[in-house]
């Protein structure tokens, strides 16, 4: 298939064999599951998913690959010809398998897309750029941790599985990829009492990194609830789990509770 890649769409298709067999070996579709590939592109992945499930749906914006690919599956293939972002996951049904070579410029808004309702998935395999990977596995005290580690570690396991040179890509980018696995957790830990106050919490943490909790929270945690939840006022964003920004939101939480309550 004969396509001149479109940066608006972020399109850089894999081409290495060997990259694609090691992501098609990690995923280890089977037959029967629900498999759903977005940006297939070219088909490096579609081949071998719909050779090892027998079936697959997939999302693509592009409506000239669109066109092609259905060419070539036929009803082996269920394509979904729109953006991603706006693409309703329920539709497709429980257990879902999401794999996909994620363009740079909408990977972190799909990736809170789709953990807007774990219960439908039972894993993601995404390539990314290797840089944003290394942000989601990053742990409390890496200086790549950050409000992305915190807000997926909070929905998802994950594990980075390796890692894909520019080269294996045409056009090639400027960067390097990497293939991440994720999980939701069964059942949810440290579940927050009010998930908007968690976001709250962490996007006001990080906004400010380099300061200390006690003045990046100034606005929304009283300095004695620190110490009332063991987490040090001086402490950074950065030197905190993701149990304890779910115990600051929980605070928060029923902090707003109690206020409303006494105000009706």
């Amino acid at each position: 298939m004969k396509h001149q890649a479109r940066k608006r769409f972020g399109q850089n298709f894999l081409i290495d064999a060997a990259a694609i067999a090691a992501i098609i070996a990690a995923i280890k579709p089977a037959p029967g599951e629900t498999l759903v590939e977005i940006g297939p592109g070219l088909g490096a992945l579609t081949r071998p998913l719909i050779a090892a499930g027998g079936q697959l749906n997939a999302i693509e914006i592009d409506r000239d690959l669109a066109h092609a690919l259905q060419q070539e599956f036929g009803d082996r293939l269920k394509l979904h010809t729109t953006d991603v972002l706006k693409f309703d996951f329920a539709a497709l049904g429980s257990d879902l398998r999401v794999i996909g070579n994620l363009p740079y410029n909408i990977s972190t808004p799909l990736l809170f897309h789709l953990s807007e309702d774990t219960a439908r998935l039972r894993d993601i395999h995404v390539m990314l750029q290797k840089e944003v990977v290394e942000r989601m596995v990053a742990a409390p005290g890496d200086s790549e941790y950050g409000r992305l580690s915190v807000m997926l570690q909070y929905r998802f396991e994950m594990e980075k599985l390796l890692d894909v040179p520019a080269v294996a890509f045409d056009p090639v980018p400027k960067v390097d990829s990497a293939v991440i696995r994720l999980i939701p957790w069964r059942p949810q830990r440290a579940l927050a009492r009010d998930e908007a106050q968690l976001a709250r919490v962490v996007t006001a943490a990080f906004s400010q990194r380099r300061k200390t909790l006690r003045n990046s929270l100034r606005k929304l945690i009283p300095e004695p609830v620190f110490d009332a939840l063991d987490i040090s006022p001086t402490a950074r964003a950065q030197e905190l789990s993701v149990a304890q920004f779910v115990a600051l939101a929980d605070y928060l939480a029923g902090h707003r509770v109690s206020a409303e309550e006494n105000t009706s």
